[in-house]
């Protein structure tokens, strides 16, 4: 491909999309390409679909300001393609006199984040709210809702197509060179495919894209496995929506809690594991991304610090009786034969070589490359808005 002035999109996720959609649209031409058969192959087709309403991110972060812009561009998006997208409303439970006083620091964040209709409630309400659920006091977020992301991704990928772009599947990079002028690919299969910017959205592969760029950057990708379990039919009427506890403000994750999906299903889970392999979602180990994560020592770092975390989460990553006792802190009546098994995800978390998890969404951009080097959740909320903020910059 000769074109000098292409975009080139790396990555077939939300993120890669909503970004090539978004040029496309503008008449640039675009080409994506993906190294899986399917779009919304990894994190943006295994996760909850759950569309966040931006309570707990650090007021003026990228996270807090796109989360917010992203929940309305997507409910706007979704209408137009009569993708289900359905307000089930959040209510997030302290069940201890520590976690009210954490439910306030929310509160507080998603006052100043602008977070729409947000109120404080009691029991009482909390159980009109959520008949099965208990707790000392609860946040209740009516905007927070539920959409298939796969369906949005395919949508896209189909908005890129009608706009005269390029959706290229399983089509792997070997060789990445950045020129005076632009950058040029090549493929697995022998093209050579000519850009005059790239974009990098690969999710769990950034830190091979970065590599081939000759840019590893100071930070790197660890994946962590969030194993969901889901409510049997006849225990589906214990929740009405989504119901969360207060998460461990040390953490990026939210901790066990109920998610009622697009189709009916509700889900218990996702813990937070680590993942012996990028794509490991069978609980198999690949060498190759032990050994690369082995050689960071931000890796080392991290499990030092959060050895005992880390631990209890694994020990419970298959355990019924984990996610019951998990489960059960916000609906007492859960019982294990409640629970059948369900599916896991895979989610890319960068760390900093001092162990750190980083929270807020990391970018990097140069003359000719921007690279995305952290986008965990809510990143599929935000996508939309990151595809914006990311072509304003270019």
């Amino acid at each position: 491909m000769k074109r000098s002035d292409t975009i080139i999109v790396v990555g077939g996720g939300l993120v890669g999309l909503a970004v090539g959609q978004r040029l496309a649209l503008s008449g640039r031409e675009v080409v994506l390409i993906e190294k899986e058969n399917r779009v919304a192959a990894h994190q943006s087709g295994h996760n909850s679909g759950v569309v966040h309403a931006g309570l707990y991110y650090t007021p003026g972060s990228l996270k807090a300001r796109l989360c917010l812009e992203g929940r309305r561009l997507l409910f706007d998006y979704c209408q137009v393609k009569g993708i289900t997208y359905d307000e089930v409303g959040k209510v997030v439970v302290a069940t201890s006199s520590e976690q009210l006083a954490r439910l306030d620091d929310i509160e507080a964040r998603a006052h100043e984040n602008k977070v729409a209709d947000l109120r404080r409630i009691g029991l009482t309400e909390l159980q009109e709210l959520e008949p099965a659920a208990s707790g000392l006091g609860a946040l209740h977020s009516p905007h927070t809702a539920i959409v298939d992301f796969a369906a949005v991704a395919n949508a896209l990928a189909g908005d890129i197509a009608d706009a005269g772009g390029q959706v290229r599947l399983a089509a792997q990079p070997t060789s990445i060179v950045e020129t005076s002028s632009g950058v040029e690919i090549r493929l697995q299969s022998g093209e050579l495919i000519n850009g005059a910017k790239l974009i990098v959205c690969a999710g769990l592969g950034t830190d091979s894209v970065a590599a081939l760029l000759g840019r590893p950057g100071a930070v790197r990708i660890v994946p962590f496995r969030g194993s969901y379990w889901r409510l049997v039919p006849t225990a589906r009427q214990l929740v009405n929506g989504l119901i969360y506890p207060v998460p461990d403000p040390r953490y990026p994750f939210l901790g066990i809690h109920f998610t009622r999906v697009v189709g009916g299903d509700v889900l218990v889970g996702p813990n937070a594991a680590l993942a012996l392999g990028l794509e490991a979602y069978r609980r198999s180990i690949v060498g190759r991304d032990m050994l690369r994560l082995a050689q960071w020592p931000g890796f080392w770092r991290m499990a030092a610090q959060n050895w005992r975390t880390g631990l209890h989460e694994a020990m419970g990553s298959a355990s019924r009786r984990h996610f019951t006792a998990g489960g059960r802190a916000l609906v007492p009546g859960l019982d294990p034969a409640d629970l059948e098994a369900g599916w896991a995800g895979i989610r890319a978390q960068a760390v900093d070589r001092r162990g750190h998890l980083l929270d807020d969404f990391v970018i990097d951009r140069s003359d000719h490359v921007t690279l995305v080097r952290n986008a965990p959740s809510p990143a599929a909320t935000s996508s939309l808005a990151i595809a914006r903020h990311i072509a304003a910059e270019i």
